[in-house]
């Protein structure tokens, strides 16, 4: 290979590996440069500073060496005195760089060999440059492709210009594919790797089903229609909350289709994965009950803090059964559907747990004020749950229930509190033997029972509650496709905290450990996060 060869040939080489590779020219020029002056390099010294230019529009290839002007000489392979810089470019000062053109070689095997490898390597990561920054920005695009390979359960997709892959736990269930067959699938990650991007695809994903829809329903595709939500047991059942803008459009009609020609396309598409299409609502309590049919809802029962929904059935016609659904399906999917816990109750069990929570108060009452089963009973039936409660409210509605007068509702509340001062010693003698320090107290929003359960989980300094975050108070709920959530529980389980709470409590924590003050903390709370600004709700 002679660098003199066929100028018009260089140009060809590039325009046509451009072509095929679908890069940039400039590129494969610019890999045909370097390798050029890999190989002069070879034939020079690996420490001249060969360079290699050639013509985009005619081809030429010119050669050069580039040496630094120096004061003193150490290298002569890339340094040259400033006398002798001088003889070249007279206006040469040190720390220019002077270049020497070289004349052409020709080139052995191994240096042809060697340039080469370096024009294979620079087109090769071109490439992989070219195809990352392609798809990086189509992820939640659905894509069609044909299956190229089989390797260990997984499918290797070619998407005309790029591979891409499913792996087997994002394919449906019995789903098999061959050589050659056309497969359609959401791109839901692109990631650099050592080989190259890679393209991940799914067709298990919640999002995956709500793209199928959004191309065969063109209301959603409009924006008139708008999916809200989605919970998917892939390959068995679905359930998808839509909400129209327009009242004139029905969003669940929208979605079925003509005869459920439009969701029988999709449900083709998923190998028969069944698709419940529910109306979304903003209360939760309708979207709940909207979400578990066919079940039959009597009543709900929202605990807002803790996320968490009680529904009661009826008890005839099955009506648990049709809630939970088969292996509990139903309702998870309601649950991931909507974002909260649901505990599904009969009617009957609602009675008896509230029949049970009722001897469990009275029996409190009379425990802790040393009365008989009557007056702990009629506490109880008046919708006293606790003796804090009991010791809290005025004397006079006390006085007011029937039976009671002023004299016993003043007894009453005497030996509530005495019991509450009971109570707190020995919650104080508990925070002392765990070692809680006494600021602890300071901080606003602290008490004894905080104090006790902080204590036990090792938080016993200011330092250490500033230190903490709100799920380590109040725990988190963990919620994984496909499976139940995960409930963890925090150093607070127990007692009645709100996040928000929770989150104020450690804030005043760090006030007091001096990592922020009172005007950092006051910004903070006029200043609304990003959680608490309003958005749309995306698609889960």
């Amino acid at each position: 290979m002679a660098v003199s060869a066929n100028k018009l040939e260089l140009l060809q080489i590039a325009d046509a590996v451009a072509r095929e590779k679908s890069i940039d020219r400039g590129i494969v020029i610019s890999a045909m440069e370097d390798a050029i002056a890999k190989a002069a390099r070879a034939r020079y010294g690996s420490e001249t500073d060969v360079h290699a230019e050639i013509d985009a529009k005619k081809g030429e290839l010119r050669l050069s060496r580039h040496m630094l002007v120096v004061e003193n000489v150490e290298n002569s392979a890339n340094q040259i005195s400033l006398e002798d810089a001088r003889r070249a470019n007279p206006g040469a000062q040190i720390g220019d760089t002077i270049a020497d053109t070289l004349p052409p070689l020709e080139y052995g095997r191994i240096a042809a060999q060697s340039a080469k490898q370096v024009i294979v390597q620079k087109v090769r990561e071109a490439e992989r440059d070219r195809q990352y920054q392609e798809f990086k920005d189509r992820i939640g695009d659905i894509v069609n492709g044909v299956v190229k390979r089989v390797e260990y359960g997984s499918v290797i997709v070619d998407l005309g210009r790029g591979e891409a892959i499913i792996r087997r736990d994002e394919m449906l269930p019995r789903e098999v594919f061959r050589n050659g067959d056309r497969v359609r699938a959401y791109i839901f990650d692109v990631r650099r790797e050592t080989r190259g991007p890679q393209i991940f695809l799914s067709r298990t994903h919640p999002q995956f089903m709500a793209k199928l829809f959004a191309q065969e329903v063109p209301e959603i595709y409009d924006g008139i229609v708008e999916i809200k939500a989605v919970a998917r047991d892939p390959g068995s059942r679905a359930k998808i909350g839509v909400i129209s803008r327009d009242s004139s459009v029905d969003p669940v009609g929208a979605c079925v289709g003509m005869r459920g020609s439009r969701v029988q396309a999709v449900v083709n598409e998923l190998q028969g994965e069944k698709i419940d299409i529910i109306p979304w609502s903003p209360d939760i309590a309708t979207f709940v009950v909207n979400a578990l049919a066919p079940a039959e809802v009597t009543k709900v029962v929202i605990d807002e803090d803790r996320e968490r929904i009680e529904v009661v059935v009826p008890d005839t016609n099955n009506q648990l059964s049709l809630a939970i659904g088969r292996r509990g399906q139903n309702v998870r999917l309601a649950s991931q559907l909507t974002g909260w816990d649901i505990d599904i109750l009969t009617e009957q069990e609602e009675s008896e747990r509230r029949q049970a929570d009722f001897e469990n108060s009275t029996r409190v009452f009379m425990e802790a004020l040393n009365v008989d089963e009557v007056v702990g009973q009629l506490l109880a039936s008046e919708g006293f749950t606790s003796v804090e409660e009991l010791a809290m409210v005025d004397a006079k509605e006390l006085a007011g229930i029937e039976g009671f007068d002023e004299e016993t509702a003043q007894e009453l509340q005497s030996r509530a509190k005495e019991y509450l001062d009971q109570l707190e010693n020995e919650l104080e003698n508990r925070r002392r033997e765990l070692g809680v320090e006494d600021d602890m107290k300071t901080v606003p929003g602290v008490t004894s029972k905080v104090l006790v359960k902080l204590g036990e989980n090792a938080v016993k300094s200011v330092e250490d509650l500033a230190g903490c975050a709100t799920d380590d108070l109040v725990g988190w709920t963990e919620r994984k496709e496909g499976s139940e959530p995960t409930k963890h529980k925090g150093f607070l389980d127990g007692i009645e905290i709100s996040r928000d709470d929770a989150e104020a409590l450690i804030m005043q924590a760090r006030v007091k450990a001096g990592w922020i003050t009172e005007a950092d903390l006051a910004q903070e709370t006029e200043e609304p996060s990003a959680e608490d600004e309003p958005s749309e709700q995306a698609p889960a």
